[in-house]
């Protein structure tokens, strides 16, 4: 269990709020908006009425002795940004800030955030990757140049194995785990024999995965 500061609860701040109460962690909620605070009480530590971007009601909240902070102001960047480099600036151990563009994400990150999440870039990402490739399932991308990708296995790969196929050293991709009826192993080994009936999780560069499954 960790203590989380939350600070801004709009539809994002609050369904982070909601998955944070699903994980048992401490959560103390910040916002402006009264009637916000006292909608989140019920999953949620703690909740404070003030402004982030007051040095002295941040001071009260003592940040440093939280696990982490986040920043989910939507409405207001110059507020996000602000509150962000405050956050740092008084001691908080890691800060993770809510971007609506890339442009916001570089300059959170150049003012103090450790990590930035950019839903909207995300979710369109994954909508393109996921809904214009018939075999991709789902994927996680890692940082800028890794990702594990969930693909459904090619049909030129049905009753071979997976050492005869040899991603590894074809395409320098690693095989995770192979997925029949939603249950998934990770004993691979190069006997494993694959089907098209079953799904595998992919590990390894994005241009890599790209060239080996034509994506």
């Amino acid at each position: 269990m960790k203590s989380v500061l939350l600070i801004g609860l709009g539809r994002f701040g609050r369904a982070v709020a909601e998955k944070l109460n699903e994980l048992h962690h401490q959560v103390l909620a910040v916002d402006r908006n009264e009637a916000r605070v006292n909608e989140i009480l019920p999953l949620v530590t703690d909740a404070q009425i003030g402004d982030a971007t007051s040095e002295n009601f941040l001071r009260t909240l003592g940040v440093d002795n939280f696990d982490v902070c986040i920043v989910t102001i939507a409405e207001d960047f110059q507020s996000s940004l602000e509150t962000t480099s405050l956050l740092k600036e008084l001691g908080a151990k890691k800060v993770v800030s809510r971007a609506a563009s890339e442009v916001q994400r570089k300059f959170l990150l150049r003012n103090g955030a450790d990590d930035v999440v950019y839903p909207e870039g995300q979710l369109a990402d994954w909508t393109a990757i996921r809904h214009t490739t018939d075999h991709v399932l789902d994927y996680i991308a890692l940082d800028g140049e890794y990702a594990i990708y969930d693909l459904s296995v090619p049909e030129e790969w049905n009753g071979k194995t997976v050492g005869g196929i040899d991603i590894r050293k074809k395409y320098n991709l690693n095989l995770l785990a192979v997925r029949e009826n939603g249950h998934p192993s990770t004993a691979v080994t190069s006997d494993t024999l694959l089907r098209s009936n079953q799904t595998i999780l992919v590990l390894g560069k994005w241009k890599d995965i790209q060239k080996c499954f034509r994506i």
